[in-house]
This record gives C-alpha cells, sequence and structure tokens, in this order.
C-alpha cells in the first residue's frame, strides 16, 4: 500500500464515504437561482480586456497567423521551450524547432526558458484562464516552473462566466487557474511577481 492509498484509508474511516446517490442528489438540489452569466455580448474583447488588466499581453490572432505569432513570441526571448506531447504541431511550426523540447522532464524545468500551452476554458468576466492538464497542457509544474509562459486560447473555450465555464470542466481533473502572471503583494504591499509561478504570461487569442 502506498502512502496516498494508506491517508485516504484513514480519513475514510473518519468520514465514511456516501453512497454516490446521495452525492449526485445533493448536487442536483444546489440551489442555482443566483446570476449565472454578466454578459452576453463581447466576450472575446472583455476577456482580452481582462486579462491584460492582470498585466498579461494579449493578442488576437487566425488559424493563419498562429504559427507566426508562436515563432515571434519565442524569437523575443532565445532559449529551450517545454511543449506537452499533445500540443497541435501545426501551432509551433514556424517556431525554431531546436528551442523545443517536447514532454520535458520535471527535474529539466528550471532549465527552460519557458512552457507553451494550449488550455481548456477561460473566463471573460474574470479574465481567467484555466488548465486542466490534458495532453495539449502537460503536468501541472509545465505551467509553474518555467518562467514564461505562452497559453494559446481558442475563442471557443472563453466562457462568459465562472458557472459557465465550470460546466465544461471535468471536476475529476487536477485544474490551475491562471489570472495573470503569478504575483502576490503580501511583503509590505509591494507586487512582486514570479514568486508562485511564471513571471512573464502572454496569451494567443485564436479567433
Amino acid at each position: 500500500m502506498s502512502a496516498r492509498d494508506e491517508i485516504l484509508r484513514r480519513i475514510d474511516r473518519i468520514v465514511p464515504a456516501r453512497p454516490a446517490a446521495e452525492v449526485a442528489r445533493s448536487y442536483t438540489e444546489i440551489d442555482r437561482s443566483y446570476l449565472r452569466q454578466h454578459h452576453g455580448d463581447g466576450i472575446l474583447d472583455l476577456f482580452a480586456e481582462r486579462v491584460a488588466h492582470y498585466r498579461a499581453t494579449v493578442r488576437t490572432v487566425t488559424a493563419a497567423e498562429l504559427p507566426g505569432a508562436v515563432a515571434e513570441a519565442l524569437a523575443s526571448r532565445p532559449g529551450l521551450y517545454g511543449v506537452p506531447g499533445g500540443l497541435p504541431g501545426a501551432w509551433v511550426a514556424e517556431a525554431e524547432q531546436g528551442w523545443l523540447v517536447r514532454d520535458p522532464a520535471v527535474a529539466d524545468l528550471d532549465g527552460l526558458a519557458g512552457a507553451i500551452t494550449a488550455c481548456a476554458a477561460g473566463i471573460a468576466e474574470t479574465g481567467t484562464i484555466v488548465l486542466d492538464h490534458g495532453p495539449d497542457q502537460g503536468p501541472r509544474a509545465l505551467s509553474l516552473v518555467p518562467d514564461y509562459h505562452l497559453i494559446v486560447v481558442t475563442a471557443g473555450q472563453v466562457a462568459a462566466d465562472v458557472p459557465e465555464a465550470l460546466e465544461r470542466l471535468d471536476p475529476a481533473r487536477p485544474m490551475t487557474f491562471v489570472s495573470g502572471p503569478s504575483a502576490t503583494s503580501d511583503i509590505e504591499l509591494s507586487r512582486v511577481e514570479g514568486v508562485h509561478g511564471p513571471r512573464t504570461l502572454d496569451v494567443l487569442l485564436l479567433h
């Protein structure tokens, strides 16, 4: 038995698991009369505005422009970039191939200049990008350790608000919510970036 299994076994002894039917019933009984969508039009413009508010760089591109935009972003900061195995090859077709490291090992992440990933969803109201670490996003460490993160968000992935975005996500998957570059103001109210994740975040909004 692994340490994880032992910990979960001890938790189950303290808090017995409820029958699946009871869990499902309690979920459907949640009061959802709250406002579920604050915006109907201009979702993509709002998303770009809110993401930029968090000091991220946002650029809207077409499918034909995307490979060139990726190559341009990488050329501005030469180095090695981690690329998830499931990221579409066409997205990085114009980038310097010698700079791309497919599925880098965790031990090598600290030596990378950055990472390029897709995402699972975007939230216009909060300017948040959600990663569920599928094949085109890679493990959570890939999005947290390198100092630079380039995320491609497709227009169809952008939801107006949080409830709509959550309905598109699988709660069983590990999720990372990204609202701009990593930053904290805990120390004497001075903003410090890059403490818990990438110092620089670039977003390509694929329209």
